[in-house]
């Protein structure tokens, strides 16, 4: 069967029936779209206009790809409310890090990066909040590798146990392959990374306004083809993305036209097809933004 025909096979019933789609029902059609997958998958997912959630190995572990990039957004701002540093100073660009497995140095390659700009102006200087738009928007390493030396990758660990999102660790910056291949990776879990959003989007994250700034810098994400892909136009998604080998996540928020929102996070690894384990984390999406809606 085809993926377009398998999707309209699933989704047919529903459309048809008029009815809003129950958690179980929704949560059939999850397992069967992940099913027809080679890998792992994790879902976490609440309204938070009504509560419902929806689970799916939510606490398993994942590595945490580029999603770790959110848990530093959020220090940074927790540390410019504490008056420890300004959106507004600036930092050197200056491509050598330190590892945590052995103290020693390495660099970047801009071969690896998604962002590859700042490496021909070594030696300048651009803002934070410059570095943080590129973190998260185009998902520069080199700028969150320059944060993380900032801002103390300890800190980050500090600040989401006092949140109590435990299941969110980030031990270091990207591409330290010699902490890679002793296993200290940044990991996170789907119901970690909810709980993250979750108290971004109530504005609990820093503060109101702090929260509210961070989001608006996610709605400026230049990779849509997660939790963006399959929704209508006026949807709009603050959310991050992240990737390695085998490994696609998204996560966010998805806010409505009429002014509901509510939290998604999509996990996977292990995966032998990505291009089509990506599809199948964006038929989700679509199949959540029906549950919510119908």
């Amino acid at each position: 069967m085809s993926w377009t025909r398998f999707l309209w096979v699933c989704l047919l019933p529903w459309a048809a029936s008029g009815q809003g789609m129950s958690a179980d029902a929704c949560l059939r059609q999850i397992d069967s779209i992940f099913g027809s997958q080679q890998g792992t998958f994790a879902l976490a997912f609440r309204d938070l206009a009504t509560g419902r959630e929806l689970f799916v190995h939510e606490h398993e572990t994942f590595h945490a790809a580029s999603t770790m990039k959110t848990p530093v957004l959020v220090e940074i701002y927790r540390q410019a409310a504490l008056g420890r540093l300004k959106l507004s100073d600036s930092l050197i660009l200056r491509n050598e890090f330190t590892s945590i497995a052995d103290s020693s140095t390495y660099q970047l390659d801009s071969a690896d990066d998604s962002e590859t700009a700042l490496y021909r102006h070594l030696g300048e200087r651009r803002t934070i909040g410059e570095l943080v738009y590129q973190m998260i928007t185009v998902s520069s390493n080199f700028a969150t590798n320059l944060l993380i030396d900032k801002i103390g990758a300890a800190n980050i660990v500090t600040t989401m146990r006092s949140l109590g999102l435990t299941e969110v660790r980030i031990l270091r910056g990207v591409e330290d392959n010699k902490a890679y291949q002793r296993g200290l990776n940044n990991t996170v879990t789907a119901a970690g990374l909810m709980g993250l959003f979750r108290l971004m989007a109530e504005g609990k994250l820093v503060s109101p306004a702090a929260s509210d700034s961070m989001i608006r810098i996610l709605m400026d994400q230049h990779f849509n083809d997660i939790i963006p892909a399959r929704l209508p136009m006026g949807v709009k998604v603050a959310h991050k993305t992240g990737w390695i080998k085998g490994v696609h996540h998204d996560s966010g928020i998805v806010f409505l036209p009429d002014g509901k929102k509510y939290v998604l996070v999509l996990l996977s690894k292990d995966l032998v097809d990505e291009k089509a384990a990506i599809s199948s984390m964006a038929a989700v999406s679509g199949l959540i933004y029906r549950y919510v809606t119908q």
